[in-house]
Order: C-alpha cells, then sequence, then structure tokens
C-alpha cells in the first residue's frame, strides 16, 4: 500500500509538468495564429480590399459632372423632417430621416456647405405631398425621386453640378 502511494506521487507531479507544456504550447499556436491573420497577408491585397484606395465607377443613375467615378460617401441631413401632409380621413404628422448619397470628397464638401438650402428645398418636397400617397411603396419612392431631381435642380443652380446622386431616407415615420 506504501508503495502505491508512493507511485502516486511520484506520478502527480509528471502529469501536472505535462498539463501545463500543453497549455502553453496550445497558447503559444493560437497566438501564432491570431498574429498571422491579423499581421500576414501581402500589401496587394490589403490594397484591394481597402474602400479609401477604390473608385468605384457606376454603370446606372445621374452623372456627376461629366463622369460618375468616386467613393460613394454619405452627407446626413442634421435633424430629421418633421411635417403635415392633408389625408383624406384626417391630416398626418411625418418624420423622415434623410441622407444623400454623393461621389468624392469634393461633392461631400459642397453638399455640407449647402445643407441649409438642401433642407429647405427637401422640406418644400416632402410637405406638398399627400399623406395617402405616403402610406404606400410607390408613394414612398415618387417623393424620393421628386426630392432627389429638386435638390439636384438646386445645386446645380447654386454649385454648378447635381452634386447628389441618391436622396435615402433612413427613417420613415407616419402618424
Amino acid at each position: 500500500m506504501a508503495e502505491q502511494e508512493l507511485q502516486m506521487e511520484e506520478s502527480a507531479p509528471k502529469k501536472g509538468k505535462m498539463m501545463i507544456i500543453i497549455i502553453a504550447a496550445v497558447v503559444v499556436i493560437i497566438g501564432g495564429v491570431a498574429a498571422f491573420l491579423l499581421l500576414g497577408g501581402s500589401s496587394d491585397e490589403s490594397e484591394l480590399d481597402d474602400p479609401a484606395t477604390e473608385e468605384v465607377v457606376a454603370d446606372d443613375g445621374p452623372v456627376i459632372g461629366s463622369t460618375n467615378v468616386g467613393t460613394a460617401l454619405y452627407v446626413a441631413m442634421p435633424r430629421p423632417f418633421v411635417f403635415n401632409v392633408p389625408g383624406s380621413g384626417r391630416d398626418r404628422l411625418v418624420e423622415i430621416r434623410v441622407q444623400l448619397m454623393v461621389r468624392g470628397t469634393d461633392a461631400e464638401e459642397t453638399a455640407k456647405m449647402h445643407i441649409p438650402m438642401l433642407e429647405g428645398t427637401l422640406l418644400r418636397v416632402f410637405s406638398s405631398s399627400n399623406a395617402d400617397d405616403l402610406v404606400t411603396e410607390a408613394g414612398k419612392i415618387s417623393m424620393r425621386d421628386q426630392s432627389l431631381r429638386e435638390a439636384q435642380k438646386a445645386m446645380q443652380e447654386i454649385a454648378g453640378n447635381p452634386v447628389i446622386e441618391q436622396v435615402l431616407f433612413t427613417g420613415f415615420v407616419m402618424q
């Protein structure tokens, strides 16, 4: 019995040391794989995946200036548009959050510089709508298209080119 206890005491430290070695090896392997994934890869792949260095050419949509080239950037209107619209049953209150898609940093700066004029133009278009039309998806699309045309027209008069490629509704609530 004493011999068995002696053998168990001798094998216990060996098992403990073996477990520590195995755990250390696993940690080193996981660290190596993580470092490779985070830091590895060729510079050619990173340049292709970087959207800041990539120029996007769209085949459809309105042409800005002479070409439709550049990175898509989004200019958020600082406040949501809140307005009343008449309906057949009753008047409704509408709140719309809007972002404008532009191409390139120059167009972004131009749009940001003229936000008050764009807000006025969009509010005029929005408030001229009808609640019965805004209930349907087709009515929302029609209002979005009309607001795009009016915003491009206003920017054409002020900046000399349409600047805005899309008007996006990021929030639409009607009560």
